[in-house]
């Protein structure tokens, strides 16, 4: 069995996409079908950045679910239909709602739109300063939400995403998170680094931004979609659109249970997670999956290997 995973914010970089652009028709109509939903030029911001500008949360999700698309309708493009070869599909954070348009739930227009939402919502729903994250190595749940409690002080410190064994990250009031990262070792982690993001992602204080996603996604549900999907926000499948838009709001506030949807993939059958438009989940899995096959595909090379390795 084959999962198709769609990685989240951080695998953005300039010149992403240029070289699927430089050799697929089907890539360019990606680039230029997102570019003219978000009346931008996000396909130039890719290639030649500023990567200052690219990194800012409402360029970045668009840009990575459009990158990654790319790569599946370049595989489509030579008769590799994701449908067809793979069992089920999930994505990280805003990789969920690529996974979505990959299998035919979302257009790629309203994909775009709503990600550029999403990235602007999560933006704007805490002010720059007030909120941080920060990544802990060699931390597994139990250690990551003793950790969060002691360092709350009745603040925000919460688990926003459990991604492998070893790496979990806490998200929360920006004094809160550096009391984490000054407590990380008491508690048994090998180390806390604190994250260069703009907000604090996947934990309450997003909640403006799950209201605002709410009204979006009234407007534009999620449709049928032709494989299942693993959420974040449960770490279980999903083959209803109605539960799934429901599960979407329920994302921007809840953790992305990661490690836990790897594992109910392989519980289920999964053997062979391949990894699209980027190398972020992949080591990841491994961590979770020592027995998987693991395949990250990105550029023209990858996409000719995985059409000869799956066929």
């Amino acid at each position: 069995m084959i999962a198709f995973v769609f990685p989240g914010q951080g695998s953005q970089k300039v010149g992403m996409g240029v070289e699927l652009a430089e050799a697929s028709a089907a890539a360019r109509e990606v680039f230029g079908e997102v570019d003219e939903a978000l009346n931008q030029h996000l396909a130039r911001l890719m290639a030649e950045g500023p990567e200052s500008e690219l990194t800012l949360t409402a360029n970045a999700q668009p840009a990575i679910m459009a990158n990654a698309i790319a790569v599946a309708k370049v595989l489509e493009e030579g008769g590799f239909h994701l449908s067809e070869k793979g069992d089920c599909v999930a994505g990280h954070s805003l990789g969920e709602y690529t996974a979505l348009a990959a299998v035919g739930a979302f257009s790629l227009t309203d994909t775009a739109k709503l990600l550029r939402l999403r990235g602007i919502a999560m933006q704007d729903a805490v002010p720059i300063g007030v909120g941080a994250m920060c990544a802990l190595l060699g931390a597994d749940l139990e250690k990551a939400q003793a950790l969060a409690e002691a360092a709350a002080q009745g603040q925000v410190c919460e688990v926003a995403n459990d991604n492998d064994p070893g790496q979990v990250v806490l998200s929360g009031h920006a004094e809160a998170i550096d009391r984490a990262v000054e407590l990380a070792k008491e508690h048994g982690c090998k180390r806390a680094v604190k994250l260069p993001v703009s907000a604090p992602f996947h934990c309450s204080l997003m909640e403006p931004a799950a209201q605002r996603m709410d009204v979006a996604l009234n407007n534009t549900p999620p449709g049928p979609f032709r494989l299942p999907l693993y959420a974040n926000v449960t770490a279980a499948e999903v083959t209803d659109p109605a539960t799934e838009r429901d599960l979407l709001v329920q994302q921007v506030t809840g953790r992305v249970r990661w490690r836990e949807s790897v594992l109910a993939m392989q519980a289920a059958g999964v053997t062979h997670f391949v990894e699209l438009g980027g190398k972020v989940l992949g080591p990841m899995i491994r961590k979770i999956a020592p027995d998987a096959t693991v395949t990250s595909v990105i550029g023209m090379d990858d996409i000719e290997g995985l059409a000869k390795e799956i066929g």
